[in-house]
């Protein structure tokens, strides 16, 4: 597919598309597209079908790079926390809904447009130029060695691995959501409501709520259930397993998801073991320390180079889940003038910035 369309068009066609997947939350939507008007960043993080159709056009030096399977809407915003199998605290991409095979180089250069933009307006204070090589640095790193996970187990030492002293807890996380109030039976469809039994011990009850988190999937249904558990609370989400955005470029249609699960067991990490896909539904435990962290929410004494060190480190580790493209990919990096992220990021964010001013 060409760019034949322009942002609103583009936007206008992919929701069409999304409408036949799931049943859209309207209001939801709504509410997206005020946050895209509103904020540049907020607009790219929401129109990751619009980057689909953009980076083949752009960067198409970069389109023939070894496919790998990718995180696809990845940006600083797109790495969280979760507790593993042993409640460890882990750290790491936490959004997998437009995994997809595609060229490496598309979360990398994703991701230092995203660093561009928030150098642009101040919410990172690192050098441009400094962030795309600690970003290369980093990916290049973890390739080598196999992998590189993020167990921070509440240590200060590991912590100092993101370039931060520590991650604090979102505050009144349970009074908040306990407040929520409950939706009828009627309007929880009958696979989510399932995908979330499945996900308690047996005969707990629990509250769904409908929840509305997240920028890309804003529109899609979510909801989240709440119980008391043994002497605290305990909940899970539910949101609709949509297609990738990659589905829509290339003008398929059709319901499910095909790589989300796959993603998350290739990437060298540990694990959330309640965070899969059940009956069409993504699910994933809630809790204060297991959820998307903010680049602005962080400590503002943090080291940013170390900081998007890890985040390369990290985008390796979900590509090492494609382990016989690795080498290929060793020697595309080799082969490649060191601006070349530098270059892509910073064409791909004023593309995406001429968008938003036209659909602002």
């Amino acid at each position: 597919m060409k760019v034949k369309l322009d942002i609103r068009q583009a936007t206008a066609s992919y929701e069409t598309w999304l409408r036949g997947c799931t049943t859209v939350v309207e209001a939801a939507l709504k509410t997206k597209h005020a946050q895209m008007r509103g904020d540049l960043f907020y607009f790219f993080r929401g129109t990751y079908y619009r980057w689909t159709q953009l980076f083949p056009e752009i960067c198409k030096d970069l389109t023939h790079a070894p496919r790998v399977l990718c995180g696809g809407d990845l940006h600083v915003g797109s790495f969280g926390t979760w507790r593993d199998a042993e409640g460890r605290l882990c750290w790491g991409v936490d959004d997998f809904d437009d995994a997809y095979p595609l060229p490496y180089t598309n979360d990398l250069v994703r991701l230092a447009a995203s660093v561009k933009m928030v150098t642009d307006s101040e919410t990172l204070t690192i050098k441009y130029r400094q962030g795309c090589d600690a970003i290369l640095e980093g990916y290049a790193e973890s390739l080598k060695q196999g992998g590189c996970p993020f167990v921070l187990a509440e240590r200060a030492q590991n912590m100092e691995r993101l370039g931060v002293e520590s991650i604090e807890p979102a505050e009144n996380f349970w009074d908040k959501l306990a407040e929520v109030p409950a939706v009828p039976d009627r309007e929880v469809p009958t696979d989510a409501r399932a995908a979330l039994r499945k996900m308690f011990p047996s005969k707990t009850k629990y509250k769904i709520a409908r929840r509305q988190a997240g920028m890309g999937s804003l529109g899609q249904p979510r909801f989240a259930a709440i119980a008391e558990y043994q002497g605290g609370y305990m909940a899970r989400e539910v949101k609709a397993a949509v297609p990738s955005a990659m589905v829509w470029k290339e003008a398929q249609s059709g319901r499910g998801e095909k790589y989300y699960d796959h993603t998350i067991a290739g990437a060298v990490r540990s694990p959330d073991p309640f965070h899969r896909t059940v009956k069409g539904w993504v699910v994933r435990r809630l809790s204060p320390d297991s959820s998307p962290i903010e680049v602005d929410a962080l400590p503002k004494q943090r080291d940013e180079y170390t900081l998007l060190h890890a985040m390369g480190k990290e985008v390796a580790n979900v590509h090492l889940g494609s382990k016989r493209q690795i080498q290929n990919v060793l020697r595309d990096l080799r082969g490649r003038n060191k601006k070349w992220l530098r270059k892509a990021g910073k064409e791909m964010a004023r593309a995406i910035e001429k968008d938003w001013k036209a659909y602002a």
